[in-house]
């Protein structure tokens, strides 16, 4: 009895899909529409919070060390910063090692400086701490320990930077509840309309004495598919459009990171399947409620 009553609903939907065909292509429409841009704009999200976190995660302490200390205390003082319980790496850079690592940049500029005695900078340590956010505070704690002559990280920069991208991040997320709540609502109002179409046929069934879920099972299995057809046009489109995108930046815009395909793509195509196939079934159940009130 349930098997036969399945295929029974499967049957009607179906039916329903291909007698309202414009009905059906209009709510499929107006899903791919909706959770096209939808899809979107997670995309832009996803890859505007990774580049956020790919600058952030760039971002280190120089502390310079006092030039009198000698290297068995130089070596103790970075005992004393690898314990600070905010840091997660400390990297010893020589005098020597900075002033070739800044020939390497500016390449004449420096010619000279490396002659015995001439070289004017310190012996300093290259920190990053655990979390990006916490420079500031580690910063702190390393310009109060002795032997620690200067601290630099760009205190006038770093701020504004974590406060850019977590602005960002807070407006992503708007604009992204605020898609999914207007896709809500599109999809709802155009599957009531193929509802609406067929009320007085609800109406007949719920008065020759058909219980309301024997009403309502072909509308959920109708809404289900139609909202994971339109599901599955956008996933496509932006597996296709995204994997291009990756490609040309790849090759175009080599020092701006995306996220790879393979780490976002399917996720996405799973959650926007979930959401057109929801939206579409709970559509369908609150658009056929006050139908069955005869």
């Amino acid at each position: 009895m349930i098997f036969r009553n399945f295929v029974y609903y499967i049957k009607e939907a179906f039916g329903s899909i291909f007698r309202n065909v414009w009905m059906s292509l209009a709510s499929v429409s107006v899903v791919t529409v909706t959770l096209l841009m939808l899809g979107s704009f997670i995309l832009l999200n996803e890859n505007v919070e990774f580049l956020a976190t790919e600058i952030k995660n760039q971002v280190e302490i120089i502390a310079r060390v006092e030039e009198t200390l000698t290297p068995p205390e130089v070596e103790r003082l970075r005992a004393q910063v690898i314990q600070l319980e905010k840091v997660a790496e400390v990297r010893f850079v020589s005098k020597e090692e900075a002033l070739q690592n800044l020939k390497a940049q500016l390449g004449d500029v420096v010619a000279g400086y490396e002659e015995e005695g001439r070289n004017p900078l310190r012996d300093s340590f290259e920190i990053r701490t655990i979390v990006p956010e916490d420079i500031p505070a580690v910063a702190a704690e390393l310009a109060a320990l002795p032997g620690i002559a200067e601290v630099d990280y760009g205190a006038d920069v770093v701020p504004k930077l974590f406060s850019v991208t977590n602005v960002l991040k807070w407006i992503g997320m708007a604009f992204m509840i605020g898609l999914a709540v207007t896709a809500v609502f599109l999809i709802a109002n155009t599957i009531k309309l193929t509802v609406t179409a067929r009320a007085k046929e609800i109406m007949i069934m719920k008065w020759v004495g058909a219980t309301e879920w024997f009403i309502r099972w072909p509308f959920v299995f109708e809404g289900l598919l139609l909202g994971a057809a339109g599901a599955l046009i956008p996933a496509l489109i932006l597996q296709r459009l995204y994997a291009e995108a990756f490609t040309w930046t790849r090759i175009n815009l080599y020092f701006l990171p995306l996220v790879e395909p393979e780490a976002i793509l399917g996720e996405l195509t799973k959650l926007l399947l979930l959401l057109g196939a929801s939206i579409g079934t709970l559509g369908s159940i609150f658009s056929i409620r006050r139908f069955l009130k005869v």
